[in-house]
């Protein structure tokens, strides 16, 4: 009797334990009820954090918890405090159990405000995407976010017919840009990213093609320059934040690897 006591006694116990150990992860946050850590385990990480002392408080990471296409997962990067002169410099995305971890390289400037970058990437299974941003003051921020896969997005079948759309680009500014204040950019080009890991009916591997960059300047100065890998969904898109000082033209052009281009400019009116 004493012993079925205490076997009772302990399923009750490990009942409470699993039960504060959800409780706890409730009131934190899912963006902070993950393994931290990831990054020191990813060499590609590792570099990008260097000799610094990463914080892992300070950089919002919002990703699905779970997602039922691992071909085009949305995640948002934002820093969420960052003292009045200071910007994010360059941010690494990493995906580390796809095929090839680096997802994207972002290097942005003063021009993109706040810093908050939203964009779509494939995820091969469920894992930890990391996000590390260095600041113009040389803080690096560090982001874990753990995600669940249900279909695999690296190796999905893409069936839309890029015959004719193939490299068109849009892209959408607020009418007017009040003076000091970021603005809200989007912009999508048809694209499929493929990445040289499907095959088709016949077992024949499909050659890789990727748009592999964006830059983007307002009136010839710098605003940001991203750099995409296969990770990066089809029809690359991407939301960031604009600050112009004044009036004028901002461009944008995309690169693919086969070093053809597709260009759109967009006017920017600040008053």
């Amino acid at each position: 009797m004493t012993e079925t006591m205490t076997r009772s006694g302990m399923r009750r116990r490990s009942l409470l334990m699993v039960t504060a150990a959800s409780a706890l992860a409730w009131a934190i946050g899912p963006e902070r009820a993950c393994a931290r850590g990831a990054w020191s385990r990813l060499e590609g990480a590792r570099a990008a954090v260097g000799d610094a002392t990463p914080s892992l408080d300070g950089l919002a990471l919002d990703v699905p918890l779970l997602s039922e296409n691992g071909a085009s997962v949305p995640v948002l990067i934002r820093p969420e405090t960052l003292a009045p002169d200071d910007f994010i410099e360059t941010l690494d995305l990493f995906a580390p159990s796809n095929p090839y971890p680096l997802v994207a390289t972002l290097r942005l400037t003063a021009l993109t405000g706040r810093g908050e970058i939203a964009t779509r990437i494939r995820l091969n299974e469920s894992q930890t995407v990391i996000a590390v941003a260095r600041l113009a003051s040389g803080a690096v921020l560090v982001a874990e976010r753990d995600v669940r896969i249900t279909a695999s997005g690296c190796l999905m079948v893409i069936d839309a017919d890029y015959s004719e759309s193939l490299l068109e680009t849009r892209v959408r500014v607020p009418k007017i840009f009040t003076p000091g204040k970021p603005g809200e950019v989007l912009t999508i080009i048809s694209h499929p990213q493929e990445t040289g890991l499907r095959k088709d009916a016949s077992g024949r591997v499909l050659p890789k093609r990727l748009v592999e960059r964006l830059d983007a300047t307002l009136d010839g100065h710098r605003v940001l320059t991203v750099e995409f890998h296969r990770s990066v969904a089809a029809n690359p898109y991407l939301r960031f934040f604009l600050t112009p000082p004044a009036s004028g033209t901002l461009a944008l052009r995309w690169t693919e690897d086969t070093g053809t281009t597709a260009e759109k400019s967009v006017a920017i009116l600040v008053s």
